[in-house]
């Protein structure tokens, strides 16, 4: 651990942001895995609405910092494209 008081401040701080961070990431990677669950399972309705609620996951993490726009953008493209196609 640092001697210095604001260095020691700056350890506490940043693993709070880790595990925010950590927290928040998860969350996203639950809200796709239950896209791709309900696309499984072949409910159409289902899955638009677990596209709305995870593509609001997504979205918040972008805005928080946590991820990239683009990769957020990126991740919404991929679960809408695969509620898309579903017939």
């Amino acid at each position: 651990m640092a001697n210095i008081k604001s260095a020691k401040k700056r350890v506490l701080v940043n693993r709070t942001k880790a595990d925010r961070n950590k927290s928040i990431r998860s969350g996203v990677k639950t809200a796709i895995k239950k896209v791709y669950a309900v696309i499984e399972s072949g409910d159409k309705d289902a899955a638009v609405k677990e596209l709305a609620a995870a593509t609001k996951t997504i979205e918040m993490a972008a805005t928080k910092g946590v991820y990239h726009k683009n990769n957020a953008a990126r991740k919404v493209s991929r679960i809408s494209k695969a509620v898309n196609k579903m017939a």
